[in-house]
């Protein structure tokens, strides 16, 4: 049984096959000090973690240990004993992280206070070691289990269809007719066209029936009226 007045020893380790940890406590038993276990966990990894690099997978490490022993670590004062370096530059990451850096780097902040870092040799941590090497499924019956990431599923309940009428798009039509600001960006747009190529303004505006000739006649006048009020 934990002892929650004292200090915790969280070993983990990670391979290519799967993840480790091993919490052990140092208690006094017979006025003697003994370092026990408290609990073991360990998982395969998940297929999209198999492509992660070892920096990276030694860093989903600590983070998945954290969240699966919170129940033990929360408040308490422990150290985290590990054989590779990448904990310690996740936890003093200067450069701009990616989004699984950043968001494992904000996980293991609530726990900075009461943890401490300590690097030692692979065979120190045997325990760790032999998790990770021969790790359990991840499956639902695994207390370290994780799921694996599914985007939601958002069903489509409604589908409205619009019929729009051929009265909406006169009206469109005829609001920009009477937009002088719109008649003159037009005129503005077509006469820079009209240095180029003139042919190409008739093409634009009747060839892809853009507009009748009335409507373009409208404009011109529209043009000349808005300039005469300006002036």
């Amino acid at each position: 049984m934990p002892d929650w007045k004292l200090p915790f020893k969280l070993y983990i380790d990670a391979c290519g096959k799967g993840l480790g940890a091993a919490l052990h406590q140092v208690q006094i038993v017979n006025d003697r000090s003994y370092e026990g276990p408290i609990c073991f966990i360990s998982r395969q990894i998940k297929p999209i973690e198999a492509r992660y690099g070892a920096s990276k997978m030694e860093c989903l490490c600590p983070v998945w240990a954290l969240e699966k022993l919170h129940y033990y670590l929360d408040g308490s004062v422990f150290e985290v004993i590990t054989d590779f370096n990448s904990v310690k530059s996740l936890l003093n990451m200067k450069k701009k992280p990616n989004r699984h850096m950043l968001r494992w780097q904000i996980a293991i902040q609530e726990y900075r206070g009461n943890m401490t870092l300590v690097h030692k040799a692979e065979n120190i941590h045997k325990n760790a070691d032999g998790l990770s090497r021969w790790s359990l499924p991840n499956t639902p019956n695994n207390p370290a289990y994780v799921p694996a990431i599914v985007e939601p599923q958002i069903p489509i309940e409604v589908i409205n269809i619009t019929d729009v009428g051929t009265e909406f798009f006169e009206e469109f039509r005829e609001s920009y007719k009477q937009d002088i600001n719109f008649v003159m960006f037009l005129l503005l747009y077509l006469t820079n066209i009209a240095k180029i190529n003139p042919w190409l303004i008739l093409w634009m505006i009747f060839g892809k029936h853009l507009m009748t000739m009335e409507d373009f006649i409208f404009l011109m006048v529209s043009y000349i009226i808005g300039l005469n009020k300006h002036v």
